[in-house]
């Protein structure tokens, strides 16, 4: 009886090892993929360039994962070290707290949820297994720590803490700003008060939808195409009074246009491609990104196929193109979403790729410039609260 009581605790310690350790990280290499490829060699004006140039990116889902964000990782998109050496100053990092079993871009119901699995295996606290808000606070949780871990890492929440950052960034090219958002408002958990909440973990965007409707209203791969309920628009009034910037990057047509319409404060779209130059479900209209630019909004292009019809550094960067093309210079920013279960062709460490290859097209050093991190830097200081 001993044996087999010794035989089966090995077992159980051998599965739960599996399930606990080794299935986690397997669960991230396959769902976050760099393609390989051999080394870039971008030009030296390229390089050159890109030393001087502060990156920002809109969208990066690295909080979803429990890997080490403070040591460069072989496996996923981003981590703090390929961060820095990829030549970034911002990164917006956003909570993913709840998708859909078969999760597409066409139709998804509420009804499911793949991330309590997720929260089980990755031994995340036991207050999120059955919490949506309280996942968004355990992932503002563990930025704010990794901030306390490093002392060249800040978590902004106002105009001054990016100022400082920037500022530090003078002496310290290591000095990096991460800024927090919902992807997704349903972490609300259909409670307005529960905006207060977020905003005092440090949340300054907020998505509104994800991949099914909520509470707030219509997402663009859900099922009622609705636009916004009137829980919706009392969320999109609280968070015009609180300064909260709105992301509309999954929410259906019908969402966005009521939005517009309700808030003269500029919107983001923070993860997309463009609908004229890749017709794809994922991409709006380009007739709302347009209204969206001529609002002071900012769209960020990601690096996937599927909203670029073309994941090569020169299938995005004609992305980046199609996009200035569409709705001005101004308003163009990179949008990665990377470590958002997608595969690229580059990670967050071989972004001077994507400098060479705006080169290549035609853009010029300052054009560059504000595409890769001079707009997204100037809305946030605009945008964020004093």
């Amino acid at each position: 009886m001993r044996i087999f009581l010794g035989i089966l605790l090995a077992v159980i310690l051998v599965a739960g090892g599996f399930v606990f350790f080794i299935l986690p990280a397997r669960i991230d290499a396959d769902m976050n993929v760099v393609r390989p490829h051999a080394a870039y060699t971008p030009s030296a004006e390229a390089e050159a360039l890109h030393a001087t140039l502060p990156v920002a990116d809109l969208h990066s889902d690295m909080l979803l994962w429990m890997r080490d964000p403070t040591r460069w990782n072989d496996r996923g998109h981003t981590d703090l070290p390929r961060l820095r050496a990829g030549g970034v100053a911002l990164q917006v990092f956003a909570s993913v707290t709840k998708t859909p079993s078969g999760q597409n871009y066409d139709s998804n119901t509420a009804d499911s949820d793949d991330i309590t699995a997720l929260a089980i295996v990755q031994r995340w606290p036991i207050r999120t297994w059955s919490s949506i808000l309280e996942r968004a606070v355990y992932h503002a949780d563990r930025l704010n720590r990794l901030a306390e871990r490093d002392d060249s890492f800040t978590v902004v929440r106002t105009r001054a803490d990016l100022e400082a950052v920037l500022a530090a960034r003078e002496t310290d090219p290591t000095a990096l700003a991460g800024l927090l958002e919902t992807e997704g408002a349903h972490p609300l958990e259909g409670d307005i008060a529960n905006i207060d909440v977020l905003w005092d973990a440090g949340y300054r965007m907020f998505g509104l939808q994800h991949f099914f409707d909520n509470e707030l209203g219509g997402s663009l791969h859900g099922v009622s195409n609705a636009g916004l309920t009137d829980f919706g628009r009392d969320v999109i009034r609280r968070m015009d009074e609180r300064g909260l910037i709105i992301d509309v990057a999954h929410s259906s047509p019908q969402v966005v246009e009521e939005v517009l319409a309700m808030t003269n404060s500029p919107l983001v779209v923070s993860h997309t491609g463009v609908h004229g130059h890749c017709e794809v479900k994922r991409n709006i209209p380009d007739a709302l990104m347009q209204r969206i630019a001529a609002g002071g909004g900012l769209i960020g292009i990601g690096f996937w196929a599927d909203v670029t019809c073309d994941d090569s550094p020169e299938g995005v960067a004609a992305t980046l193109l199609a996009a200035i093309d569409l709705v001005g210079i101004d308003h163009v920013a990179l949008g990665s979403d990377y470590d958002g279960t997608v595969t690229t062709t580059f990670d967050a460490s071989e972004y001077v790729v994507l400098t060479d290859r705006l080169l290549d097209a035609g853009l010029s050093a300052d054009e560059v410039g504000q595409v890769m991190g001079g707009n997204t830097i100037r809305f946030f200081l605009e945008n964020l609260p004093q």
